[in-house]
């Protein structure tokens, strides 16, 4: 009887420890995974997302002054795709601790080599890469979870912003997206195979010389005639020269080829272009 106990009991302790190994529970700093394409490639960031709970943060639980991984239980770590300047500073491509050390009056971003820092303790100033000096912004609201975002992304640039509690600390992140295009352009545009419209297209997003923009749109016009989309930035193009008569007539000519493929949207852009052309 007592053997049979004891097996008994046995059993079941193996039962509840089992049981206690797969119990899932809600992370209390879920971890997330952002990717935002910028440049021509991207930047990555994965990092813990405390939350408020009434208590304060900065200057308490977040001490002034000391190194902080910038969120909660892992590292938190960012991938830039490409050679960014941040903050004033050319950082190459690659992966990088990002750490801080919050202050009333200003912060400290640091972009580190050590991607494994979760306490102060464990941070070793000689692998920093950059460090940038921030000033916090008092935000009229409270923010429950920390995040981290990228904001007023552009082609060339963008902002990296940490928020939390009412403070809100801002980076700037560029590219030299120009020099970069400009020299596949060049290259491309002396090979067989031209890249006409996209490269047309780039000259008009960004302000750059409208006659070569309108030559090489014809050039792709010569390799496919019938596509009203070109004819439409063409027009579009030609609008932004002056030339309203030439630039009605290829929005017409869009308009028609448009209807022959059955594209409503083309054909809605042209008439609301021709609006302004007369």
């Amino acid at each position: 009887m007592k053997k049979l106990f004891f097996v008994v009991a046995f059993s079941a302790m193996i039962f509840c420890t089992t049981e206690a190994q797969n119990l899932r529970t809600p992370a209390p700093s879920p971890t997330q995974m952002v990717k935002q394409d910028f440049a021509l490639s991207s930047v990555e960031l994965t990092y813990s997302r405390p939350a408020l709970k009434g208590r304060k943060i900065f200057g308490d639980l977040v001490p002034y002054g000391k190194v902080w991984r910038t969120g909660a239980n892992s590292a938190t770590v960012i991938t830039f795709g490409e050679e960014v300047n941040f903050g004033g500073t050319k950082v190459p491509a690659g992966k990088y601790g990002l750490l801080s050390m919050p202050g009333a009056q200003e912060w400290t971003l640091i972009l580190s080599k050590q991607l494994d820092v979760t306490s102060p303790g464990a941070y070793k100033q000689d692998q920093d890469v950059v460090r940038v000096k921030a000033a916090p912004m008092e935000l009229p609201f409270n923010v429950q979870s920390f995040t981290i975002m990228f904001d007023d992304v552009k082609a060339s640039s963008m902002n990296l912003m940490l928020l939390w509690d009412n403070v809100a600390v801002s980076v700037p992140i560029k590219s030299d997206v120009e020099t970069k295009v400009m020299a596949q352009i060049d290259n491309m545009m002396n090979k067989d195979n031209r890249p006409y419209f996209n490269a047309a297209m780039y000259y008009m997003e960004n302000g750059k010389d409208m006659t070569t923009a309108v030559k090489w749109l014809d050039k792709a016009l010569e390799q496919n005639p019938k596509a009203f989309w070109i004819h439409h930035q063409k027009a579009n193009a030609l609008a932004k020269q002056g030339k309203k008569s030439e630039a009605i007539a290829s929005a017409q000519k869009s308009i028609e080829l448009a209807k022959e493929a059955k594209n409503d949207d083309y054909v809605a852009l042209n008439e609301k272009l021709l609006v302004t052309l007369k």
